[in-house]
């Protein structure tokens, strides 16, 4: 699957229709921003079959609510699940193995979409830190237009927690170069 990477944040148009970037971090597993229905659509047609809504409803107050998000999905036969991440949760353990059992549980393509894509980027660069290590996430999510050197000490803290629970899910996917896109 090829995916267009245009820089984070930016919305491309096509006559009245909005796309949103869809970043991949991985084979299997990409980011983006708020979503609209017709990004669900666009999602659909590009293969992806799970869709995760990690942005908190009301967070904007014209964004997509997980309901309607949920419908769209739904209606084009994608999973969807509803993951809401705000503030410091979103380095909660609960909230990163939450965020991880979903990138193992969901068929596969999943996209993860917030307010920007960071914070969906922040929680896979804690759930693939152990997978991947520390240095192969952050070049990625740097290659991807995500600034996440500030998490380092955070990824090597959830990498030695990791290590000593072994019984935490372990993903599918391998990582992926951002010249592979």
């Amino acid at each position: 699957m090829i995916f267009a990477h245009v820089p984070r944040g930016r919305r491309t148009s096509q006559r009245t229709l909005h796309v949103v970037d869809i970043i991949p971090l991985e084979p299997g597993m990409a980011v983006a921003a708020q979503l609209s229905e017709a990004d669900i659509a666009l999602a659909a047609a590009r293969g992806f079959r799970a869709v995760v809504a990690v942005r908190p409803d009301g967070e904007a107050p014209d964004q997509l609510l997980q309901a309607d998000a949920a419908e769209a999905a739904e209606k084009r036969g994608l999973a969807f699940r509803y993951l809401p991440v705000s503030g410091a949760s979103v380095i909660d353990d609960d909230t990163v193995a939450a965020f991880a059992r979903l990138m193992e549980e969901l068929p596969g393509p999943v996209l993860f979409y917030c307010g920007t894509g960071t914070r969906c980027a922040i929680l896979w660069s804690q759930a693939a830190a152990p997978r991947l290590g520390i240095d192969a996430v952050l070049a990625t999510t740097r290659e991807a237009g995500y600034a996440l050197e500030v998490l380092r000490d955070t990824l090597q803290e959830r990498s030695q927690w990791r290590a000593a629970a072994p019984e935490q899910p372990t993903t599918k996917f391998a990582p992926i170069q951002m010249s592979d896109v």
